[in-house]
């Protein structure tokens, strides 16, 4: 596990010091490290370069200033742009348009401090003493599959084990979701039980401690292989079982019940509306119009259960050549059930960098993932024909939360690609099951 207090205090101290000067060698020096081993580390925790990351805080701290009525030539001068020039360039690089134009779309901004919480090796293995497992193991961040973003809730323990932490009453509905699976013969998360005998720690800060799964999430080169269709077939299938096995304890579990309508179109929606302007996506006004008639028709009429709602590539696990189990489901909810399966196809669709022709592919993934499904729970006339509105719901809320996040700027952009390229498959998705 990286040495993660010496970060935590290089983010406070440059969070301190954003109308300075800060330098590498200043950093370094503080951390007792050479220069390149700090920025490699850095750029290891936090997930982008540390100059990335300082600029990324002066242009935001300077915005919320424009907001608040300062002139933007001073805010620009009192955070270390030579001119204004190179502070509206490195603006439209971040924000896809001018600081006049953000803030007319979304008001004032409110810089949050994007102050790490991360915590130390030392206070890991505090907690770790609540299990009689060998307190010797090493520590180590997870990461997603093919290493693109780091975890900040969860860290791999020796070969065999997963500490994770966050709110206690969703740790400990997972508990019983991994239970209710593994009665069902999937592969589960199932919680070690503490030296005391409870799920978890029983302090303020709510940990639990998992076994690894048998299996691992399908590679790239195999989600976008020759063979896609057939293991989307596979990913279908393997949702529609799980559907199953949820429904059997959805009464149990009481999950939160999302309006999927109602939450794009009272927020994603004019949030994508918003960046539709700012970083001139090129989506007509038709398509929201269109989107809130025909999607509001249909809505009511779809099946709801009790999803996984983050079935994304990572979180199905495969052994020789079939899925036999999933992972986290924090995000768990009461949702319409075509969701799964279409967050499955853009889930893959949304790892496709550096993979040739992955767009290509899309839609031979998606018909695969929804008639592997279509085999086990028979699809409604209705959810038929909503594929495509629940594709665009899924990519609406990704674009719009992503934005908000500095960390997934990144995404945010995948994201909105995504959308427009969806937009554009229309008519080839409307015509999967015709």
């Amino acid at each position: 596990m990286q040495n993660a207090n010496i970060i935590k205090a290089g983010i406070v101290y440059i969070e301190q010091n954003l109308k300075t000067d800060i330098t590498p060698e200043e950093l370094a020096r503080m951390a007792g490290y050479s220069v390149w081993h700090y920025q490699r580390l850095f750029a290891q925790v936090v997930g982008v370069p540390l100059a990335a990351y300082t600029n990324r805080r002066r242009l935001d701290r300077a915005l919320s200033e424009i907001g608040s009525g300062r002139k933007a030539i001073d805010a620009a001068m009192e955070y270390g742009f030579d001119s204004y020039a190179g502070f509206y360039k490195a603006f439209l690089r971040m924000y896809g348009c001018s600081p006049k134009k953000y803030l007319s779309l979304y008001g004032t901004h409110q810089s949050i401090p994007e102050v790490s919480t991360m915590y130390t090796e030392t206070e890991l293995r505090k907690v770790l003493n609540n299990w009689d497992i060998p307190q010797d193991l090493t520590i180590n961040d997870v990461k997603i599959v093919d290493g693109t973003k780091t975890a900040d809730n969860m860290w791999q323990i020796g070969r065999d084990y997963f500490l994770k932490t966050g709110d206690r009453a969703i740790l400990l509905r997972n508990a019983r979701v991994a239970k209710a699976m593994e009665a069902q013969g999937f592969a589960a998360a199932v919680p070690i039980p503490t030296k005391k005998g409870g799920d978890l720690t029983d302090d303020q800060n709510n940990f639990v401690l998992i076994r690894r799964s048998k299996g691992e999430p399908l590679s790239k080169s195999d989600r976008f292989g020759d063979d896609c269709g057939k293991f989307g077939f596979k990913y279908g299938q393997s949702i529609a079982g799980l559907h199953n096995a949820l429904t059997a304890i959805e009464e149990d579990i009481q999950p939160f019940e999302q309006n999927l309508f109602a939450h794009v179109t009272e927020w994603a929606l004019p949030n994508v509306q918003k960046q539709n302007i700012q970083w001139n996506m090129g989506i007509p006004d038709s398509f929201f119009e269109e989107y809130s008639r025909d999607f509001g028709a249909l809505f009511e009429k779809l099946p709801k259960q009790l999803i996984h709602r983050d079935p994304n590539p990572c979180n199905i696990l495969f052994c020789d050549g079939d899925v036999i189990g999933f992972t986290d489901f924090d995000l768990s909810e009461r949702n319409v059930r075509l969701w799964d399966p279409c967050y499955c196809a853009t889930g893959i669709l949304s790892e496709q960098r550096n993979v040739e022709n992955a767009y290509d592919k899309f839609l031979a993934i998606l018909d695969a993932i929804l008639h592997g499904y279509d085999s086990i729970n028979p699809l409604t006339a209705e959810e038929k024909r909503a594929v495509y509105y629940v594709i665009c719901s899924i990519q609406m809320i990704c674009v719009a939360y992503f934005e908000s996040v500095n960390e997934y700027k990144d995404l945010a952009r995948t994201n909105r690609e995504m959308l427009v390229y969806i937009i554009e498959q229309k008519d080839q998705i409307n015509n999967i099951f015709k």
